[in-house]
């Protein structure tokens, strides 16, 4: 194990960019959480900036599925109940997003997967808001991420992939 200097750096602009969210989103009474799992996700993807749109949009299309459930539950509720519409609903999301991930692996892969299921978690919340949270996970994320990678690269810290290698 080396020690590195840049990445303890970085390490200090991420904690900044953390204070920065906490101080605007709880001015504007925002929810930071669905940008801090797209940062997150960012860090799982050894902070490779072509892993970026894969994380953002996979993520807003997770949280997009949450927002798409009441409507598809609701008509499959009419035809086998509420309980039933559901899981099929669950179950066919699960599935899109395993069986078409390699086809459209932009749109759907485990960033899509990991948003659905925080989403969905998230619902029991406190006055739930899926379509601001579909905001925050693509816009604040994307900010964080670009922050990082931006200050990354300004004081020359390699992305885990290739500092690998």
């Amino acid at each position: 194990m080396k020690f590195n200097r840049h990445r303890l750096i970085l390490g200090l602009f991420v904690l900044a960019f953390i204070v920065i969210t906490e101080l605007v989103t709880h001015y504007l009474k925002l929810p930071a959480w669905p940008a801090y799992v797209a940062l997150v996700l960012f860090f799982v993807e050894h902070m490779s900036p072509k892993r970026a749109p894969h994380i953002l949009i996979g993520a807003a299309a997770g949280v997009g599925l949450v927002i798409l459930a009441p409507s598809v539950i609701g008509l499959l509720a009419h035809l086998i109940g509420a309980d039933w519409g559901r899981l099929i609903y669950i179950l066919a999301a699960v599935y899109a997003i395993f069986a078409l991930g390699e086809m459209i692996p932009l749109v759907l892969n485990s960033h899509t997967f990991m948003l659905f299921t925080v989403a969905g978690l998230a619902l029991t919340a406190p006055n739930p808001n899926p379509p601001l949270w579909l905001l925050m996970a693509a816009a604040g994320g994307g900010l964080l991420i670009g922050a990082t990678i931006l200050v990354g690269r300004l004081i020359g810290v390699p992305s885990a992939a290739v500092a690998a290698h």
